[in-house]
């Protein structure tokens, strides 16, 4: 059994403050804002498009998608949830940061088709490196098992404690254990990294496929709703709500729908012009001061 901990820095602050708290989390949700936002550069680059577009689409995803994700924990938690250490739901951050996104390109004029195409490798690569963050601190992680590794969180959200097992999950307590024993859990927030990972590599390849602008991004809704669905039946959860299938299952369910649709109705058609905000890093690269 691994026994993990949460991966915190205490700092003093200004002398006006007694300290702020930099956990694992905050630094990996930074990293992955970041990691997106250099991909969605590098394929504006590639399409000689406005650079500037990518910094405009992760600042629309930071703020919709922070929020989001708080209200989807609040709205599933209660208004108590708030101000929880925890409690940045996925889902609720993915629906807020798409609709911040997608509002900021429709106030340039960019397509949403060329939107969602420039953001889907980006998207599978970013969520792996926050569910890092889910690691680090102990959230999001599975039910208790025996394999070699498992992984125990003292201090984890909550503690994976038999105790705390049955009372937030409903899961019984195993034989001979008390209220108190330290169990180990599967750590699903590792299993989607790895997965998200092998989807990264995959879109980040089919990035130059000639096809239709922005099948890419029904792609990536397949991926990502049916690695979900699967690593869901590991989790612990307590929002069971058909049957065995989790809240977040029927939302997957929903997104491989989308993703589909999306894959079969767009992958056939021609590429789809970019609009003047985006061709302005074209015409900045062909005028005469640029030119050999």
């Amino acid at each position: 059994m691994i026994i993990a901990y949460p991966l915190n820095f205490h700092t003093p602050a200004f002398l006006f403050l007694k300290s702020f708290e930099i956990t694992g989390y905050g630094v990996m949700m930074m990293c992955c804002f970041v990691v997106g936002g250099w991909l969605i550069d590098r394929e504006c680059r590639r399409y000689h498009f406005a650079t500037d577009n990518a910094g405009d689409m992760i600042m629309a995803a930071v703020i919709g998608g922070i929020l989001g994700a708080k209200l989807w924990y609040v709205a599933l938690h209660g208004v108590g949830a708030l101000f929880s250490r925890g409690g940045l739901v996925y889902y609720g951050g993915f629906v807020g940061g798409a609709l911040a996104v997608i509002l900021n390109g429709w106030r340039r004029g960019v397509p949403i088709r060329w939107t969602a195409q420039l953001s889907a490798p980006a998207l599978a690569a970013a969520y792996a490196v926050g569910r890092v963050g889910c690691y680090l601190v102990g959230d999001d992680y599975g039910r208790p098992t025996t394999l070699p590794w498992g992984v125990a969180f003292p201090q984890g959200l909550p503690r994976t404690t038999a105790g705390a097992m049955q009372a937030e999950f409903g899961l019984p307590i195993p034989p001979g254990a008390t209220a108190d024993t330290l169990l180990a859990v599967h750590p699903t927030q590792l299993y989607e990294v790895a997965i998200m990972l092998v989807a990264f590599a995959v879109l980040w390849r089919w990035r130059t496929k000639s096809r239709g602008t922005g099948w890419l991004f029904g792609a990536y809704l397949i991926f990502a709703g049916s690695e979900r669905f699967v690593v869901e039946f590991f989790r612990a959860k307590d929002d069971r709500f058909v049957g065995v299938l989790t809240l977040a299952q029927l939302f997957s369910l929903v997104l491989v729908t989308i993703g589909a649709v999306l894959v079969a109705r767009w992958s056939p058609l021609p590429e789809l012009a970019p609009g003047p905000w985006l061709q302005r890093g074209k015409v900045s690269l062909d005028s005469p001061q640029n030119r050999p």
